[in-house]
């Protein structure tokens, strides 16, 4: 049975995914800002946005040792600050070179901090007996909603391009500090691990559905992270605010998916709650490839948003459920989560460059399709409430 102590760990992991969101978004960002202070070309620049997915795998997959043997709320507690500390220093760094180190560095401790903070919220989900962890993602995105906004502040005020990453980011800063003492400890973690049942290892058969369907959502992110603002300007021939507002309405409808999401996970059960995103988000994309127009396509995108903002919670539901030695399922799954941003960038990338952006989301379609004959393996085994 939930407990106080469980809903000061739930509130605290609210701030991780928070902070969090609120972090990548400044970033996010910001770069054609970095792009332009460096002088960088397309190819450059691509080719550090690469690096980052790269190297948080290696982030990522270093958690799942450490959390086994001090509990992931000390890697959450110093990897968040250290993101915090490298979004900063990332708008008043002027060399080249520190620009590719900060990149590698900040890469490493998202990896970490998307990892542990998981970790902590299957913990939670556990203690509760029931799902919660899509709203975790939730407020992820109103984090990141928060960075593009004071982004936009920032330079509706001609704040100085420094103080524009330092300062929501600071914030961020005083917020974990404050929050995340209250996560669980390691022997919390522990103990509702095994009440989820004993697993003296974590084979790939059980997770493999998890992490391929975790790739297969990033790469549909990936193509409307990367492609949407060119795909409105070139094949609709769309102009001022309404390029960005495609991928707005993306964030958007995703937020707004997920609020609701643990509840229709709680009624009809993790399985079909990702077979039916998957369907919503590939009729989405198809509705972006075959768009007359702006409206539709804006429509179509809202759609993408809304019916891909399921999975990425229940892979890492699915893989805590587990049991003992979850944190090594839930480290291998969030590593797909760069595999497909990477696949998508170069297989999307790749259409784009040869066919055009219309038909760079044909590929994207195809792979999301393929998460629903995954969806069984999110079928959830008994795991009682601590």
């Amino acid at each position: 049975m939930r407990t106080g102590r469980d809903r000061q760990a739930r509130v605290a992991t609210w701030a991780a995914f928070l902070v969090q969101g609120l972090c990548f978004a400044t970033l996010i960002t910001h770069v054609i800002d970095l792009q332009h202070r460096f002088g960088l070309g397309d190819d450059d620049l691509m080719l550090v946005l690469l690096l980052v997915p790269v190297i948080a795998g290696v982030g990522s997959a270093a958690v799942a040792p450490l959390a086994a043997r001090y509990g992931s709320a000390p890697v959450l507690r110093f990897s968040q600050l250290a993101v915090c500390a490298v979004v900063a220093l990332s708008g008043w760094n002027d060399g080249l070179a520190g620009l590719y180190v900060l990149c590698a560095a900040f890469g490493l401790f998202v990896g970490a901090v998307d990892a542990a903070m998981n970790m902590q919220a299957v913990a939670v989900e556990r203690r509760y007996g029931m799902s919660v962890l899509t709203g975790f993602h939730a407020v992820w995105s109103v984090g990141s909603l928060l960075g593009a906004a004071a982004n936009s502040a920032s330079s509706a005020l001609g704040v100085a391009l420094g103080w524009s990453f330092t300062v929501p980011v600071l914030a961020g800063a005083v917020a974990s500090a404050l929050m995340l003492p209250r996560l669980y400890g390691r022997a919390e973690e522990k103990a509702s691990e095994e009440a989820a049942g004993p697993a003296a290892r974590v084979p790939w058969r059980s997770i493999l559905p998890l992490c391929l369907a975790m790739a297969f959502l990033y790469v549909g992110d990936a193509a409307v992270s990367n492609y949407s603002t060119l795909y409105m300007s070139d094949a609709l021939a769309a102009g001022g605010w309404l390029v960005p507002f495609a991928y707005l309405l993306y964030q958007a409808a995703m937020l707004l998916a997920r609020v609701p999401g643990d509840l229709a996970v709680r009624r009809y059960g993790p399985a079909p709650v990702v077979r039916a995103g998957a369907v919503i988000a590939v009729a989405g994309i198809v509705g972006v490839v075959m768009a007359p127009g702006v409206v539709v396509a804006v429509l179509a995108f809202g759609l993408v948003g809304a019916g891909l903002s399921v999975v990425a919670p229940q892979s890492f539901s699915a893989a805590g459920r587990l049991g003992a030695g979850a944190e090594t399922a839930i480290a291998r799954v969030n590593v797909f989560n760069y595999v497909g941003f990477l696949v998508g960038a170069a297989v999307v990338g790749g259409v784009n460059d040869g066919m055009g952006p219309r038909w760079a989301f044909v590929p994207a379609a195809v792979l999301v399709a393929l998460i629903v004959p995954l969806a069984g393996g999110f079928r959830p085994r008994a795991a009682p409430a601590v």
